[in-house]
């Protein structure tokens, strides 16, 4: 069948059915990428209530939709079900969500009594069907493919008081009520269910046992270690022997193909696997394979350690750059010798991750999660599972099992303990330039951070060859590594302010080379957001929405944070191209922005949009747009416990600082004390340090933790203190910021001589981002360094440089978690400092960026943390994009920061 025939397969089933029953006339379809949608051409449908889901494979789909249309199509209630078979499989892998997995069919019932007449009619039509267990779900009866829950049957959404965009429903008294969807089945209490009482179900292992649960007769689960959609993995011991075990769980139809395999097919390759290889210390020794309420168990050998990645992530942060370099050289050896040993006993790994082995207490590695593991003998699984960065490109479209993938997969993970990172080299329009040579430039640009030991550039790259005959082979190298410098005599990462490159002509060679790459990357970013703005959509320009969805016109992830980007590129070049598109631009976000309604806080809140608008309008001599974001940012801000920068009363204070600035209203100084106000009676004081603790009311679970950060802790609340002490003239604000760069003084962790924080008090310090880490931080006491003459804050801050610098190799590339954030560090300490160094540091970093761009049609994009291409502020190509522009004009102000009287 060809790809465009199982596309449509489920959609002619429909027509034939309606055709059939003579019911077209009753029933209109609408189809997008994902969904068919067949609604009833008269009456209402409900806005909330208890709607049904009916779970299917890709084999078993055809049949299921057969069956639920011989109920539904003479029945008035509305429903959709999946579009095409690969959109079933979408749903039923084991990377889906669990509180969306499985969910084929979706039906509306007109009233409760429908909802449970339709439930049994669809149950008995299906029953003896095959389809996965839906978790966020009540099953109607035991195996049935029939499911419930109460939820909303058309899109309300409203933003929470985190400033993301939720489904909801109303209770009762009309309040609203986030309709969450987990993995769990949770019906709210008021919520009477209309069906009939479920018989209990099998017992299986818990998600959360709160005492040890013994299952298949003779092992004992004492906790969970993760929950994906396909299963547990649990924690637990051998009640007969007492030793530790770790049993994985595999739930029946999840990733089934179209031939009937399912993970559960994958867990019995796993044994089989471990079994050939028992005794031989490579993999964990396998105990038992058994089932237990319906799942597949497989209960082995604990291996005691942390995952490489773990190992990489912990290393990178406490061994200093130095160390690092030579304990992770010895790791490359190992790792080759692992993989070499694997091959020697026909065993061809197929998915070889930082994930997957195991770093015990004495150093050694162990191989885990074999689940896709091809031994001599064995008939492989089909499959396009693998592990993106990770997976040799031929493994993902299904190539014949070949240990040339496991080479590209050991560079990868070589790639990975070397500089903390793969980079994710999206797919170029045209494809001009192949992946190695794309990988071999990223690779250059690392060495500025990370110096690579003798011959491991060569190593990655051989290893990571695009074409599969040509990669080297473990054997190969281990014959390089053991021609190379031994890891003990490996130089060191270079320290902030190395000595520089050649001079020509006042600028070094890289500095002529970094200036021309970015120079081509703005071009190409400031095209993107051109090409991609989108007046008549929802979204004015596409964001990634993988880690939840903010309003479409905040800094955040909306409008306003590409428009402050695109603002200052027009104020630098005068680009004839932007004044319409900043008035376009400002007046989408205008018509959104109800100052009725004001949100508060500065990333996510109402006076960040009207720091943006303000300054757009001002560019382009547009009284409206100043009008409204005046008007925006006069408004009464709605109540909120939080204090932070992102979504609190310091963000809408610091916007309200600069806005202050651009005019003079002495309503907004008002509204600078008031904030100043605010966070002094919430201020915790302990010794000469204060601190801001999450209060309960903001968000629960997180209840008196008191981060440290720029983004929702002590350093953002300071930076603004600091400014706000500028606009009103009062000690005490000015004091209080101080009283929080002594907090911060007070949890600085020196790492091989570079600073570095934890999130929040009590934990181990975190990646330097400006969002938690070293970045936002160090932003604060520079400034309060600077505002204070006390180097006892100065010089963490430019200790912290080094931080960045060292781990700017295992970096993302955006503003909050990543390079961009980072560097704009490096140029606040330039321009503080007047030590070039720390702006040659910032060109490394804008090297990196631009290694990992990708070039498509004439524009330039980047990856997110997800992989994905995003225009926002905090994820996407506005921050990165402002950052390169401060590389390109070293003299221009960082994006919402206000300038310190010095």
């Amino acid at each position: 069948m060809t790809s465009h025939a199982t596309e449509a397969v489920l959609e002619e089933l429909l027509h034939r059915a309606l055709h059939a029953t003579g019911t077209g006339g009753r029933w209109t379809t609408e189809t997008d990428d994902l969904w068919c949608r067949v609604a009833p051409t008269s009456g209402e449908r409900r806005r909330q209530g208890w709607k049904l889901h009916l779970s299917a494979t890709a084999a078993s789909a055809p049949a299921v939709l057969a069956k639920a249309l011989e109920v539904l199509l003479p029945d008035t209630s509305g429903f959709k079900f999946a579009r095409s078979l690969e959109q079933v499989s979408a749903l039923n892998s084991r990377a889906t969500p669990r509180g969306s997995s499985g969910k084929f069919v979706t039906v509306y019932p007109r009233s409760d009594a429908d909802a449970a007449r339709l439930a049994g009619e669809l149950h008995r039509a299906t029953t003896g069907l095959a389809g996965p267990r839906i978790l966020s779900d009540q099953a109607y009866a035991p195996n049935s493919l029939v499911h419930y829950r109460y939820g909303a049957f058309v899109g309300r959404r409203r933003l929470s008081d985190d400033g993301l965009l939720v489904w909801y429903f109303e209770d009762p008294d009309g309040n609203p009520v986030e309709d969450r969807r987990t993995g769990a089945y949770t019906p709210p209490e008021w919520a009477v269910s209309p069906f009939p009482a479920p018989a209990p179900a099998a017992p299986r292992a818990p998600e959360a046992p709160s005492r040890p649960v013994v299952i298949g007769g003779r092992f004992s689960v004492r906790e969970a270690i993760r929950h994906t959609n396909k299963g547990g993995v649990y924690r637990g011991s051998d009640v007969r022997t007492g030793a530790p075990v770790v049993i994985k769980e595999t739930r029946p139809h999840v990733e089934a193909d179209a031939s009937g395999f399912d993970v559960r097919d994958w867990l019995r390759a796993e044994a089989r696997t471990l079994e050939k290889l028992r005794g031989t210390g490579l993999a964990p020794e396998p105990l038992a394979l058994f089932e237990h309420g319906g799942h597949l168990f497989l209960a082995q050998e604990e291996i005691p350690g942390v995952p490489l990645r773990t190992w990489v992530a912990e290393r990178f942060r406490d061994a200093g750059g130095e160390r690092y370099g030579t304990e992770a050289a010895a790791q490359v050896a190992l790792l080759v010798d692992l993989v070499a040993a694997a091959h020697a006993r026909g065993c061809v790994l197929r998915d070889l991750t930082p994930g997957n082995v195991m770093v015990r207490p004495d150093g050694e590695l162990r191989l885990i999660d074999l689940e896709l593991a091809v031994l001599d003998d064995d008939a492989p699984l089909p499959t396009r599972v693998g592990t993106p960065g990770f997976s040799a490109p031929e493994r993902l479209v299904d190539a014949p099992v070949s240990p040339t993938a496991d080479s590209y997969s050991l560079g990868a993970t070589v790639c990975f303990v070397l500089t903390g990172k793969v980079p994710n080299l999206l797919d170029e329009e045209p494809a001009d330039r192949p992946a190695e040579e794309r990988l071999a430039d990223w690779l250059i640009a690392c060495t500025a951070s990370v110096r690579l030991p003798d011959g491991m550039r060569e190593l990655v790259l051989g290893l990571m060859r695009d074409e599969p005959a040509a990669r080297w082979t473990p054997a190969v190298a281990r014959e390089a590594l053991a021609a190379a410098r031994p890891p003990g005599a490996a130089p060191g990462p270079v320290r902030p302010g190395a000595p520089a490159d050649a001079h020509t002509g006042g600028r070094t060679d890289r500095e002529d080379r970094t200036a021309r790459a970015v120079e081509t990357a703005v071009a190409g970013v400031v095209r993107h957001l051109l090409d991609t703005m989108a007046p008549g959509e929802d979204r004015l320009w596409p964001v990634s929405t993988r880690a939840g969805e903010s309003d479409p016109c905040t800094v955040q992830q909306g409008a306003a944070g590409v428009l402050a980007v695109l603002t200052r590129y027009f104020e630098l070049t005068g680009d004839p191209r932007l004044p319409e598109v900043l008035s376009t631009a400002g007046h989408w976000i205008a018509d959104r922005t109800d100052p009725a309604s004001a949100r508060p806080g500065l990333h996510f809140g109402a006076r960040g949009t009207a720091w943006a608008l303000y300054d757009a309008g001002r560019a382009v001599g547009d009284r409206a747009l100043t009008d409204h974001a005046l008007a925006l940012a006069l408004a009464p801000q709605q109540p909120t416990p939080s204090h932070d920068i992102t979504h609190g009363t310091a963000g809408g204070g610091l916007a309200a600082v600069h806005l202050w600035r651009r005019t003079g209203d002495a309503r907004l100084a008002e509204a600078v004390a008031d904030a100043a106000d605010r966070l002094a009676a919430a201020a915790r004081r302990e010794g000469t340090g204060a601190s801001w603790p999450v209060p309960a009311e903001a968000v629960a679970e997180e209840a008196g933790k008191r981060y440290l950060g720029f983004a929702h802790g002590t350093s953002g609340i300071g930076c603004f203190l600091l400014a706000a002490a500028s606009v009103t003239g009062r000690p005490e604000d000015r004091e209080l910021a101080v009283a929080a760069g002594e907090h911060l003084l007070a949890h600085t962790v020196d790492v091989g001589g570079a600073a570095q924080w934890p999130a929040q008090t009590g934990d181990v310090p975190t990646a330097p981002y400006w969002c938690h880490g070293s970045a936002g931080i160090a932003s604060f006491l520079l400034r309060l360094w600077r505002a204070t003459g006390d180097d006892r804050f100065g010089a963490p801050a430019r200790r912290a440089a080094r931080a960045v610098v060292e781990r700017a190799s295992r970096a993302a590339l955006t503003q909050c978690h990543g390079l961009a954030g980072n560097g704009d560090l490096l140029l606040d300490l330039a321009e503080a400092t007047g030590d070039p160094a720390h702006r040659a540091d910032a060109g490394r970093l804008a090297d990196l960026i631009v290694a990992e761009a990708a070039h498509r049609g004439g524009h330039v994009v980047f990856p997110n943390e997800y992989g994905d291409v995003s225009t926002g502020w905090s994820d996407g190509a506005a921050g990165i994009l402002a950052f390169l522009l401060r590389v390109r004009h070293p003299t221009e102000p960082r994006h919402w920061m206000v300038q310190q009287p010095v």
